[in-house]
């Protein structure tokens, strides 16, 4: 498993072109990229169809809970699966029955309404942990090991390109042809993804460290649990603002509006974290993640305000600047706190919970939104950020640098 001294590691863009040089890398990131598209944008498109449908932001909220419950439930499962058992072996048939769930869900609608729930559930419940699987492969693709850290960072970067690129790819084509539309071309974008990663050699090739067997698995570390616990928060706030962006969107021009709020915030996502991959950092990263969480909370606060459109796009953009750097730091913390043999699983973990909190700030924030206007909406997500922050001040005891904690505290 990786270890990064307190010194940090050398981030410049040098080190970017020297890990996208690497053989496999650029076909790995886009496959994984394209790959969860159909789990990165469900909240989304899961809220368009069914507003397209005639649905209430209510229930529009609970389906995206529901995709987000199951998709909790399978994360882990799955993620330890490929580390038994390996990545072909699972991802790509998860992958396919995951597509199979959506396309179920695309073409019933909302009636009868118990298949619209278990469609979306089992399409949850099946996305592949790709995420988790990449990561999982950083060591044995790039040439030398400092060169992860910086691998960390790059992927946190790409996630925004997609999260800044994808939501416009959502509503676009939903006003183009319709949310139905949108929704089948993620499945095929999904398993064509999916399919180019497992085909490559270092997939195919890949397996996990021997692990010691533990039915709690990668949970047995306290370290990683207080970082679930950070990031439930962080997903809340990422979730509540989909929901509060649609509502502020209705009165303002319909989807289109929708995605330009969304892709604002993957704009200044990606430019926050490039700037933050760019630059060397000193110290330990489980110190500058607390940093990094106060300052998301107030770049969310002023959200609550929604001014005029130009404003508001202008705020986003603000919002969204320093959740990169909070995901590629925890990409770090992560990796040095999971058990031997469970990486795949912890990083599953974490898009697990992140992935929880979104399907839980969705579900609240479509009553909210119903009841008191998208101003309160968006007052959720800098509080649940907030939290996240108190979250890891709280457990600094226990989220102490591997360096200075006992093996047995490893293990």
């Amino acid at each position: 498993m990786l270890r990064v001294g307190p010194a940090g590691a050398r981030h410049d863009c040098v080190g970017y072109l020297e890990v996208l040089g690497g053989r496999y890398v650029a076909r790995l990131l886009t496959g994984t990229l394209v790959g969860r598209l159909p789990n990165a944008l469900a909240a989304i498109a899961i809220v368009l169809f069914v507003r397209e449908e005639g649905g209430s932001y209510t229930l529009a909220g609970a389906l995206a809970a529901v995709y987000g419950v199951a998709n909790a439930v399978g994360q882990p499962v799955l993620g330890r699966l490929v580390d038994l058992y390996g990545q072909p072996r699972i991802q790509l048939p998860a992958a396919l029955g995951a597509a199979a769930a959506t396309v179920v869900f695309a073409l019933a609608g909302l009636d009868p309404l118990p298949l619209t729930y278990v469609s979306v559930g089992v399409a949850g419940l099946l996305a592949p942990p790709l995420e988790g699987g990449l990561r999982a492969l950083w060591p044995s693709v790039l040439s030398r090991q400092e060169l992860i850290h910086t691998a960390y960072a790059m992927d946190a970067v790409a996630q925004e390109v997609m999260f800044t690129a994808g939501p416009l790819l959502v509503t676009l084509t939903a006003a183009a042809w319709s949310a139905q539309t949108a929704l089948l071309l993620l499945q095929v974008l999904g398993v064509l993804g999916a399919l180019t990663v497992v085909t490559a050699p270092p997939s195919s090739g890949w397996r996990s460290a021997p692990r010691t067997a533990h039915w709690l698995g990668a949970l047995r570390s306290p370290g990683l649990l207080v970082m679930l616990a950070a990031f439930l928060f962080v997903g809340i706030a990422l979730g509540s603002i989909t929901v509060a962006a649609l509502s502020y969107s209705d009165s303002r021009g319909g989807a289109g509006t929708y995605g330009w709020l969304m892709a604002a915030l993957g704009l200044g996502s990606l430019v926050g974290g490039t700037a933050y991959g760019v630059r060397q950092w000193s110290g330990e990263p489980e110190h500058r993640l607390r940093l990094l969480l106060v300052l998301l909370a107030l770049g969310y606060l002023p959200l609550a305000l929604t001014p005029p459109l130009a404003a508001m796009v202008a705020l986003t953009v603000v919002a969204g600047v320093f959740l990169a750097p909070c995901i590629a730091c925890a990409f770090l913390i992560v990796d040095r706190h999971a058990p031997t043999g469970t990486v795949t699983e912890a990083f599953s973990w974490l898009v697990t919970v992140f992935t929880v909190g979104a399907a839980v700030g969705t579900a609240v924030a479509g009553p909210v939104v119903e009841a008191r206007g998208a101003g309160w909406g968006f007052g959720l997500p800098g509080a649940a950020a907030a939290l996240a922050a108190v979250v890891l001040f709280g457990g600094a005891g226990v989220l102490r640098p591997p360096s200075v904690r006992t093996p047995a505290a490893l293990r």
